[in-house]
């Protein structure tokens, strides 16, 4: 390799490190606009559980076997989740029109209402935040996130509308 060449590495790799260090101070920011907009929200709905009605309000409903594999756990796991979330009146699940061995779950009005008063919660943060910068800042935050969130494999606003959401 040539010195030329070594620089140039050298150069990506610090404006790669540079680049995750500030993705990093970021998502803290984020995540004490996300931990504020929780306050809410009552004691039995734990994150995993509230994660499971942000899929739902998004996506539509969806079976047993999606979500767990969309939350990265087994099945069994989630269906023990599913329960409580059941018994609080936060879901319903109901046999697949499709399968007789499909579980579909959906949000009760209830569980939107969690994600309706969270989200709001987080949208007003966020306003009061954006409203520090400038417009054209602002686009470049929402072109940035926009990469992100698509990178990180979130529906977009337009494919929940397709969704009905």
């Amino acid at each position: 390799m040539s010195g030329q060449d070594s620089m140039n590495k050298d150069m990506a790799q610090a404006r790669e490190r540079e680049t995750l260090e500030q993705t990093l101070t970021t998502s803290r920011a984020l995540l004490g606009i996300v931990a504020r907009s929780l306050v809410g929200i009552p004691d039995s709905v734990s994150l995993p559980q509230f994660r499971v009605l942000v899929l739902l309000a998004s996506r539509g409903p969806a079976r047993m076997g999606d979500l767990a594999q969309l939350l990265g756990v087994h099945q069994s796991s989630f269906s023990r989740t599913a329960d409580r979330m059941e018994a609080a009146g936060l879901i319903v699940r109901e046999q697949s029109p499709g399968s007789r061995r499909e579980v579909l779950v959906s949000p009760t009005k209830e569980g939107l209402r969690v994600v309706e008063e969270v989200t709001d919660a987080r949208r007003r943060d966020i306003a009061a935040v954006l409203t520090r910068l400038t417009p054209s800042d602002q686009d470049k935050v929402a072109a940035g996130f926009a990469l992100f969130a698509q990178a990180a494999g979130e529906p977009t606003a337009a494919e929940n509308l397709v969704l009905g959401m």
